[in-house]
């Protein structure tokens, strides 16, 4: 079997965190655990006076894509894709993932070990 990962596309995700808690609830961590953790961050430009904002999506070692999830056929998504608000999550075969990643301006590959 191929192996399986997530891209996310910073450029439209929005910060809600729809994903975050759509991965607490699937796996019912506690406060303070996750398989996923957006991330703001704040950039200033100096010769412009204006402020960007950019949305980081980290996933840690808690995340396993939702292996039990998608193996009782209940979904062919992990949560989080599935509860993105934005569908700045993708969830496939990783090399699938990486051809998208080529044409996307600002993405994150992730696979679980």
């Amino acid at each position: 079997m191929s192996k399986m990962g997530i891209l996310a596309d910073m450029h439209y995700c929005t910060g809600c965190h729809a994903c975050e808690i759509a991965c607490k609830q699937e796996n019912g961590f506690p406060v303070g655990v996750g398989g996923i953790k957006v991330t703001e961050m704040r950039m200033e430009d100096s010769s412009s006076d204006k402020i960007h904002f950019d949305y980081i999506p980290y996933f840690s070692n808690n995340c396993d894509l939702c292996a039990s999830r998608i193996a009782s056929g209940e979904d062919v998504r992990p949560a989080c894709v599935k509860h993105c608000g934005t569908a700045s999550l993708h969830y496939g075969k990783v090399q699938d993932l990486a051809k998208q990643l080529e044409d996307m301006p600002r993405g994150i590959l992730y696979s679980p070990k």
